[in-house]
């Protein structure tokens, strides 16, 4: 062993136990400001789906970052839309796909039109923000939750969930005509 190889194997020896005891920042939904690459544009919002947070850009390289629940494994959004439709206490029925992947579930929506009315046993939450491509529906949401506990993981149909004190914050926040990009 030359001795060039003996002090490298050495240091890289000393510097493993910092390096398998460092961890990542812990999860949390808490909004706060943070920085942010300044290629994204003041009032846009911004989704990574795999951090599981929400960014609403309120400066150059400056945003308001929340934590949200998304969409299960094929089952989630990608891509820019637009929100077209703002509403507080939503109405809410499961999509047509949902009732098929899970009748069990949502058997009180087959064969009907019903809706369930909006209100704190909601799925929606308080308030929804209306995702739409090209000026139509993509039947994705960013909307509030009666599951607390789903945010931070991914397991929604789809849409993007936030608690529902934030999602009330974000909806004053953000007007008909904000892009939002989920990647």
């Amino acid at each position: 062993m030359r001795r060039r190889t003996f002090i490298a194997s050495s240091l890289a020896a000393t510097a493993l136990p910092q390096v398998v005891s460092a961890r990542t920042a812990a999860f949390d939904p808490t909004p706060q400001e943070v920085r942010i690459k300044r290629q994204y544009q003041p009032g846009q919002l911004l989704v990574l789906p795999r951090s599981h947070y929400l960014y609403f850009v309120t400066a150059p390289g400056k945003a308001l970052r929340y934590g949200v629940g998304v969409g299960k494994a094929g089952l989630e959004f990608s891509g820019t839309a637009t929100i077209s439709v703002k509403k507080e206490w939503p109405t809410w029925r499961p999509t047509n796909e949902m009732i098929e992947r899970d009748p069990k579930a949502y058997k009180r929506f087959i064969g009907n039109t019903d809706a369930q009315p909006g209100g704190p046993d909601n799925p929606l939450g308080a308030r929804a923000l209306y995702l739409f491509q090209n000026g139509v529906d993509t039947y994705f949401r960013i909307h509030g939750t009666t599951q607390p506990k789903s945010i931070g993981q991914s397991v929604s149909n789809g849409c993007i969930r936030m608690l529902n004190d934030h999602v009330i914050d974000l909806y004053e926040r953000v007007p008909i005509g904000t892009v939002v990009t989920v990647l």
